[in-house]
C-alpha cells in the first residue's frame, strides 16, 4: 500500500499536456487501430459456376480468407459441371510476412508506447536525472519511426497483391469448370477492404508520430543540453569580454574636484617634456 501510495503521490499527469506525452499517448492509441484492423481481419467473395448442365451448379460458392492471408492454403470446392463431380481449388499467393511483419511493429510499439508513458508520469524527475535514460528512448524511436515506414509500405504492397489474388475475375480463372465454354462463371461479390485500407493509413500516421516526436525526445538528451550549455557559456564570456573593455576618458573634473587631463593629451605632453630636456 505504501509503494502503491508513493507512485500516485509521485504521479506527473501534467506531462501528458506538453509534447512529449501527448504524442506517446497517440502512438500508443494509434497502434492499437493498426493491429486491431489488419490482425483482426476475415473477408470473404462469392463466385458461380453455372453448368450446362443445371443439376451439377452451384450459384453462390463462398471463399473465406484473413489474416495472415497464407492464400495458397485456402481452398474451396467448385463444381467440376461432370454429373455431381466437384474439384477443391486453392487460391494463389502468400502474403503472410509483410503482414505479420507490420502486425509485430504495431504490437511492439503498442508496448513501448505504454511503458515509456509510465516512466513520463510517474519517474518523470528519474528520466531526466539519468542521461542514459533519454538517450534510449531517443535511439528507439529513430528506429521506430524507420521499421513504421518500411512496414507500411511493405504491407500496403501486399495489401494490393492480396485484392488482386482475391478478385472474384481472377478466381474464376483458377476453376477448371470455368475454362470450358459452354460453362458460365461469374462473381457474386468481392471482399470489403475498407478495415485493411484504414490500417495502411494507420501505419502510415504512426510514422508520422513517430518521426515528429524525435526533436521532442531529442531535446530531453544530454546532446541537446550540452549544446545549449555550450552556447549560452560562448554568449556569457562575449559579454563579460566586452564589458571589462576601459572606456575613453575624454577628461574632466575628478572626484576632488581637480581637472584631469585626457589619457592620450598627458601621453603626449610627458613625451614632450622628455624631448625638451
Amino acid at each position: 500500500m505504501d509503494s502503491a501510495h508513493q507512485l500516485s503521490s509521485g504521479a506527473t499527469f501534467q506531462v501528458l499536456k506538453i509534447p512529449l506525452g501527448f504524442i506517446r499517448v497517440l502512438q500508443w492509441l494509434f497502434a492499437v487501430f493498426a493491429f486491431s484492423t489488419c490482425g483482426g481481419y476475415s473477408g470473404q467473395l462469392r463466385v458461380s459456376v453455372d453448368c450446362m448442365e443445371k443439376a451439377s451448379s452451384n450459384l453462390s460458392i463462398p471463399i473465406d480468407f484473413g489474416y495472415p492471408f497464407r492464400l495458397d492454403q485456402v481452398s474451396f470446392e467448385a463444381p467440376a459441371c461432370e454429373a455431381t463431380k466437384r474439384e477443391r481449388v486453392f487460391l494463389i499467393g502468400d502474403f503472410s510476412s509483410s503482414a505479420e511483419f507490420f502486425v509485430t511493429i504495431s504490437v511492439f510499439a503498442f508496448l513501448y508506447s505504454l511503458m515509456a508513458s509510465i516512466v513520463y508520469i510517474f519517474f518523470l524527475n528519474k528520466y531526466r536525472q539519468i542521461s542514459r535514460g533519454p538517450l534510449i528512448d531517443f535511439v528507439v524511436t529513430v528506429v521506430f519511426s524507420f521499421v513504421w515506414l518500411v512496414s507500411s509500405s511493405a504491407w500496403a504492397k501486399a495489401l494490393s497483391d492480396v485484392k488482386t489474388a482475391t478478385d472474384p475475375d481472377e478466381v474464376q480463372l483458377l476453376i477448371p469448370a470455368c475454362k470450358v465454354q459452354t460453362n458460365k462463371c461469374g462473381s457474386v461479390h468481392g471482399a470489403r477492404w475498407s478495415g485493411l485500407n484504414t490500417s495502411v493509413v494507420f501505419g502510415y500516421l504512426n510514422f508520422v508520430l513517430w518521426a515528429g516526436n524525435i526533436w521532442f525526445v531529442f531535446k530531453e538528451t544530454s546532446w541537446h543540453k550540452g549544446a545549449g550549455r555550450l552556447a549560452g557559456g560562448g554568449a556569457s564570456q562575449k559579454q563579460a569580454g566586452t564589458f571589462t573593455q576601459q572606456p575613453y576618458n575624454p577628461g574632466g573634473l575628478d572626484q576632488s574636484g581637480n581637472f584631469s587631463p585626457p589619457s592620450d593629451y598627458s601621453q603626449v605632453g610627458g613625451a614632450t617634456s622628455s624631448n625638451q630636456m
